[in-house]
């Protein structure tokens, strides 16, 4: 009873976030509800005994791309004003692409109705039910998706780059490090060595 509770609570709470993530004007405010959403989202997790993932969507999702997006919305400080004034342009090209989503959903919910035979199927892979979660979870991704793992990773590193590049700007007047003079520079360039009579100081 009390988890049920709990998952109506945290799901409905994940639904109205979603919800005020689209719908809200400020896209601050829009942040928070998203990192309001990740929080039950994680809450879920728990419930499924999944811990790992839900302490992985904390620490990355929460403390990190979350964070992102609000630092990156309030450096680049967007007109949105502007933007929502050609909305009516890109209306018909959204609600394709929204179609097409809606259409997909359907199907993979329908496919379950269609053929009852899919919830028969047998698991892909045997849990160990002798260790923890997060080993098992470990042992799933670090060997039979290792590729699709790495992947993932030069996808998130190549990201990463374009952000950099993108938001770098060359400021005049700003002293900057330069590596290559920095070790090419020789010790007759540092200190210059002063012959000193005794007696008669510099």
């Amino acid at each position: 009873m009390l988890t049920a509770l709990f998952f109506y609570l945290f799901a409905s709470l994940t639904v109205i976030s979603g919800f005020m993530v689209v719908f809200v004007k400020n896209p601050v405010h829009a942040v928070l509800f998203l990192i309001l959403a990740f929080f039950n989202v994680a809450g879920l997790f728990l419930l499924l005994g999944a811990e790992f993932l839900a302490l992985t969507l904390l620490i990355v999702y929460v403390g990190a791309v979350a964070v992102l997006f609000l630092f990156v919305v309030m450096m680049l400080d967007v007109d949105f004003a502007e933007l929502k004034s050609g909305f009516l342009n890109y209306l018909p090209a959204g609600l394709f692409v929204g179609g097409i989503l809606l259409a997909e959903i359907i199907m993979v919910s329908g496919a379950w109705i269609l053929n009852p035979a899919l919830s028969t199927l047998e698991k892909v892979k045997e849990i160990d039910p002798t260790v923890t979660n997060t080993e098992n979870f470990g042992k799933v991704l670090y060997t039979d998706h290792l590729y699709y793992f790495e992947a993932a990773g030069i996808v998130l590193l190549i990201a990463m780059v374009g952000a950099i590049v993108l938001t770098l700007r060359q400021r005049d007047g700003v002293r900057r490090q330069d590596i290559a003079t920095q070790v090419g520079r020789q010790p007759k360039d540092a200190m210059e060595i002063k012959k000193v009579e005794t007696g008669q100081g510099i």
